[in-house]
C-alpha cells in the first residue's frame, strides 16, 4: 500500500528512463511493476502512451467475476486495463487477511480464467521451519494452489520465506535453490514436464541489487520478487540490471 496515482506515475517514468538510459532488454529480463488498484489506470495510460516496455499487474484478485461483493476486483476488470499479471497468495494475504489454500486456489483460477498470469506466491514463517522441512509448507501450498490448473496453462511462482521479508536476512541462494528444485517437480506433478520447464520460480524475501546474482545463479530461480527495494527507483533499476555487474 505505496503511492497514490500521482506517485506512481512519477515513479514508473523514472524507472522507465532508468532503464531506458541503461539501455536495458527486456527481452532477456522482464520488469514489471504491481501498483495498487487506484494506481492501474494512470499506469496503463502512462505505459501504452509513452510505449514503455514494462509490464503490469494487480496486487490480489477476486474470486467472483462480477456481483454483490462489495470491495472486491475481477480478473475481468484486470484483464480490461491490459493488466497481464495478478499477485495471489502474498504471504501479507495469507497471514493478515488468512486467506487458505482454498482461497488462493480459487483465486489462480479466477485469474487464469481471465486472461490473467497468476503469481502465485507460497513460503513458510519462522514457526513453520520449527516444525517441517523447509520446502514442506511451500510445496503443500503450490500443490493446493494448482489443483484446477493443467499442461499449458502459464502462471508463475513466487517462493517468499516469511521469516526472510523486510527482515533484512534473506535466504541464502543454496536456500532459495532446495526449495526451488521442490517447487519445480510439484509443477511437474501438477501439470507436466514441458510446463514445469516454462514456469518462471521466483525468488522473494529481502533481494536487494547487492544479493540478487547469488540467486540468479541458482539453475531454479528464474527472477526475484522485489518488496521494499522497489519503492527505489536506482534500487530497483539496479536489480533490473544485475547482468551488468554479474560475474558467473
Amino acid at each position: 500500500m505505496n503511492f497514490d496515482h500521482l506517485q506512481a506515475i512519477a515513479f514508473v517514468q523514472k524507472l522507465a528512463w532508468s532503464l531506458r538510459d541503461a539501455r536495458h532488454d527486456f527481452d532477456d529480463v522482464e520488469v514489471a511493476v504491481f501498483p495498487p488498484f487506484t494506481d492501474l489506470r494512470s499506469v496503463q495510460t502512462l505505459v501504452q502512451a509513452d510505449k514503455l516496455e514494462l509490464k503490469y499487474g494487480g496486487q490480489d484478485v477476486s474470486t467472483h467475476v462480477s456481483g454483490a461483493f462489495t470491495g472486491e476486483i475481477s480478473a475481468t476488470f484486470l484483464k480490461k486495463l491490459d493488466a497481464e499479471y495478478v499477485i495471489v497468495g502474498h504471504s501479507e494475504r495469507r497471514y493478515r487477511h488468512v486467506e487458505s489454500d482454498e482461497t488462493i486456489a480459487a483465486k489462480a483460477k479466477a485469474a487464469r480464467d481471465g486472461g490473467i498470469v497468476p503469481l502465485i506466491c507460497v513460503g513458510e514463517t519462522a514457526k513453520d521451519l520449527e516444525r517441517h522441512e523447509p520446502s514442506a509448507v511451500p510445496a503443500n501450498q503450490l500443490r493446493g494452489a494448482l489443483i484446477d490448473f493443467k499442461p499449458g496453462d502459464e502462471f508463475v511462482v513466487a517462493y517468499e520465506p516469511v521469516w526472510a521479508i523486510g527482515a533484512g536476512s534473506p535466504a541464502t541462494p543454496e536456500q532459495a535453490q532446495n526449495v526451488a528444485s521442490v517447487l519445480r517437480e510439484v509443477v511437474r506433478q501438477a501439470v507436466g514436464d514441458e510446463t514445469a520447464a516454462k514456469t518462471r520460480i521466483l525468488y522473494g524475501g529481502s533481494v536487494k541489487s547487492d544479493n540478487i546474482v547469488g540467486f540468479m545463479k541458482c539453475p531454479d530461480v528464474d527472477g526475484v520478487l522485489v518488496g521494499g527495494a522497489s519503492l527505489d527507483v536506482d534500487e530497483f533499476s539496479a536489480i533490473a540490471r544485475y547482468k551488468k555487474h554479474a560475474t558467473y
